[in-house]
């Protein structure tokens, strides 16, 4: 077992033993959720526990943003995730002894996450302070297929003698927790946030509704039971304001067990009454019940199965890594399965950080993801930014801009960003939302969403660019005053990331409203204004250093001043904690790709060789303070020929949240750093690219590595790639052939087989990153033990 406590396993996660200072880390780790609802992997006891906390996609509370100074634009209210009503609790007395890790003796425990039945399992033999021995197995799924379910199976068995047995089955709201944000608005917010307004309690089964205070947005919350056990059973429920309980008590003999199936069941709403959200949550707690426990691991393993089918990859030659892939995969999943027309936050629903908002990670991390293995949830999701799309005109219009502004950070589509240089500045975001919905579009042709969706978001982002930019006298379309990817830089003048992408989105604009000139008129787009985004588009200013033979990330980069990354101490990382901004502002120094992401995403505004000029340049600059970075430095480290060095970025992209590689683990998981797995593998070593929708591949393997394979879906064919040192392979698993190029040579995928030959490349030196900085290298396995770095 690693250090970290960990097993590796290709299709699970397991931690033996009980580390009672790690739990607020296993607690994300563990989590479950569907995009939906989201519960963090605490013991089902409450305690000991590290940071409780169940969520339900986009229910938050309201809390005023601070400024030292007002100024005009500001945002005046901040949204903060809630931890709603937690269903998990199930407290056990053994002969009148609480069941608690922290007391008698732990013989045995252990935890599994398993990524392909979707659930978390914990087995635990204890020995009571005076002696009493028991066995515990629990089990606990959030459901795939049933949005609004969450199942626990709670199981007792003496193992040295008779014993009176009692359970305790809750629903508790307003858990108190501590919150470690430094803003005392947000603690505030956070504290008791809900107000009773319903309870019920009957037989086996409870509700309670809550109404936030300031939000206004309520909450239902169910439970009902199915009990197994010897006779003599005796049973209390009672409900209050915030806490429904039911009581069961039984005497079980040694050799038998008292087993316990909850079934939990959420529903929130912002406009619907109490008595309508308790009917919703009462008829899915109906069908749960019906389903039964079997019924649901059945759905919840056949669901997995065919997304595994789907988006699989394997990685031989590295078992830590392929668990972490897989890991990061099922994460992924979790986060956007079911969200259905709802935001997927930074941290999914697996912890507090960020306040549960959404921010650009989203469309430009995670959705390529999701675009390629579960479309549908792509689609959703951005339908959830067309849902918002007049808070984005709104936030155009008092910014004295036409279009649409998409919020940098937020939950419900408004801005809550305090801090103006980072987030009204960063218009990416609107292009980064036009990315995303191309390549859906161009992945599955999905004309319905284009027409009803797609192209609204397409058009009202192009207006954005036009009014926010202007032609210069020498006729070239700028964009001054923004802020790009890289947070050590702010409100520059033509960003090189920004300007490409608004290039695209203006081209994909005018495509769109070509191939729908009717809904195109419904929305006031004519000949005239497709003309301008053209126009803007080819006129687009580029910045480039002649002197230097790179891209400049933002107008006069390169003349700035460079950071002294050898008189920088390793604890005054990362940077923004240590400096003041503007110091950093007017260094060249990069927090996170940026011109890097511009390389992989708008490669093909790029040759090769400014490729590896640029990648060598940004290496030398780049302090990945932001776990958004090393995905991406692997994607474009790959391209240029840097195997071994885009290996150890996918290590880092993939273990960010196992290794806690941030320290702020605690808090929730990095899904942008997860879903850079992902990319790194697929658009790394895959060179899968998907440029002006056509899908090509130039795929290579790390020596580190014995074969990848990858799975994906486009136009609603699967297939596979396969990537050995010297060839790769392509096969049809379902569909129609697929068109692709491999490094340039044009095939068709089908049911047969396509090898072909990959060309050698020289990288040329390898790129130095600044002092202390470079990522850990990562050896091969010799004989199954990893070699230490």
């Amino acid at each position: 077992m690693p250090a970290d406590g960990y097993e590796t396993a290709p299709w699970e996660l397991r931690w033996r033993g009980l580390a009672v200072d790690q739990l607020q880390r296993t607690e994300s780790t563990f989590a479950l959720g569907n995009g939906h609802i989201g519960v963090r992997g605490t013991l089902e006891e409450g305690e000991p526990r590290g940071l409780p906390g169940t969520y339900l996609n986009g229910f938050y509370e309201e809390h005023e943003l601070p400024y030292a100074e007002a100024g005009y634009g500001y945002p005046e209210a901040g949204q903060t995730v809630v931890n709603v009503t937690d269903g998990k609790i199930i407290r056990l007395l053994v002969e009148d002894e609480p069941f608690d890790m922290r007391y008698g003796t732990a013989v045995a425990h252990d935890r599994v996450l398993d990524f392909r039945t979707g659930t978390l399992t914990r087995t635990t033999e204890w020995v009571s302070p005076t002696g009493r021995e028991v066995r515990v197995r629990t089990q606990r799924l959030v459901s795939f297929t049933q949005r609004a379910v969450v199942a626990i199976r709670y199981e007792v068995e003496p193992m040295d003698d008779d014993m009176q047995l009692v359970l305790q089955s809750d629903l508790l709201a307003n858990e108190p927790i501590e919150s470690d944000t430094s803003d005392p608005r947000v603690a505030a917010a956070l504290q008791s946030p809900l107000s009773a307004e319903f309870s019920f309690a009957e037989d086996y089964r409870a509700v309670l509704v809550h109404q936030t205070n300031r939000s206004g947005l309520r909450l239902a919350a169910a439970m009902d039971h199915q009990i197994e056990c010897p006779d003599g059973l005796r049973t209390t429920i009672s409900a209050e304001d915030d806490l429904a309980r039911l009581t069961v008590a039984v005497d079980v003999p040694r050799g038998k067990r008292l087993r316990l199936t909850k079934f939990l069941t959420y529903g929130w709403s912002q406009q619907r009454s109490a008595p309508a959200l308790r009917s919703q949550v009462d008829a899915a707690l109906a069908g749960a019940v019906q389903t039964g426990w079997d019924g649901l691991l059945a759905e919840q393993r056949e669901f997995l199965d065919d997304f595994w089918a789907t988006a699989d990859i394997e990685l031989d030659g590295d078992p830590e890594l392929q668990q972490a892939t897989r890991f990061a995969l099922f994460h992924i999943l979790q986060a956007g399965a079911r969200g259905e027309s709802r935001a997927i936050p930074g941290k999914g629903l697996t912890g507090p950080g960020y306040d549960g908002h959404a921010f650009w990670d989203s469309e430009s991390f995670v959705l390529p993801v999701l675009t390629y293995t579960m479309p549908e949830a792509a689609r959703d999701a951005l339908r959830w930014r067309h849902s918002t799309l007049d808070k984005a005109r709104e936030r155009a219009a008092q910014l004295g801009l036409r279009g649409a502004a998409f919020p940098w950070r937020s939950i419900n589509g408004a801005e809550c960003s305090a801090y103006w240089p980072a987030g009204t500045a960063a218009f990416h975001v609107s292009a980064d939302i036009a990315d995303a919905v191309a390549r859906y579009l161009a992945a599955t042709q999905d004309t319905d969403f284009e027409r009803n969706f797609g192209l609204e978001l397409l058009a009202e982002t192009a207006r954005l660019w036009i009014s926010l930019g202007h032609f210069d006298s020498h006729g070239r379309f700028r964009i001054d005053g923004v802020t790009g990817p890289d947070e050590y830089s702010a409100v520059a003048d033509n960003n090189v990331y920004t300007n490409l992408m608004a290039r695209r989105n203006l081209r994909e604009a005018a495509a769109s409203s070509e191939r729908l000139p009717s809904v195109a008129g419904t929305l006031g787009v004519g000949e005239s204004e497709i003309a301008t985004w053209r126009q803007a588009a080819d006129r687009m200013l580029i910045p480039y250093d002649r002197e230097l033979g790179v891209h400049p990330q933002s107008e006069g980069f390169t003349e700035h001043l460079d950071w002294d990354f050898a008189g920088t101490r390793a604890e005054d990382y990362p940077l923004l904690l240590h400096f003041p901004y503007f110091d950093l502002y007017r260094k060249q120094v990069v927090k996170q790709a940026d011109l890097v992401l511009a390389l992989h995403l708008c490669g093909d505004a790029f040759s090769p060789q400014e490729k590896a000029r640029n990648f060598a340049y940004y290496e030398a600059r780049t302090v990945r303070d932001s776990s958004l970075s090393a995905g991406t430095q692997a994607v474009v480290a790959a391209e240029v020929g840097h195997l071994q060095l885009a290996y150890d970025y996918l290590a880092e992209a993939a273990l960010t949240d196992l290794h806690d590689v941030h320290n702020n683990v605690r808090n929730g998981l990095h899904m942008a750093s997860l879903a850079g797995a992902w990319n790194a593998v697929v658009a790394g070593f895959g060179g899968m690219r998907d440029h002006n929708g056509e899908i090509t591949f130039a795929p290579r393997l790390p020596r580190e590595l014995d074969r990848i394979e990858f799975r994906m879906t486009v136009l609603g064919s699967r297939f596979a790639v396969e990537i050995h040192a010297d060839r790769a392979s392509y096969r049809l698993l379902s569909g129609k052939p697929v068109e692709i190029t491999h490094h340039g040579r044009a095939c068709t995928v089908t049911e047969e087989t396509v090898t072909l030959p990959i060309p050698g490349i020289n990288p040329g030196p390898a790129p130095q990153q600044p002092p202390g900085r470079a990522p850990v290298r990562r050896q091969r396995m010799e004989s199954g033990k990893r070699q230490s770095p």
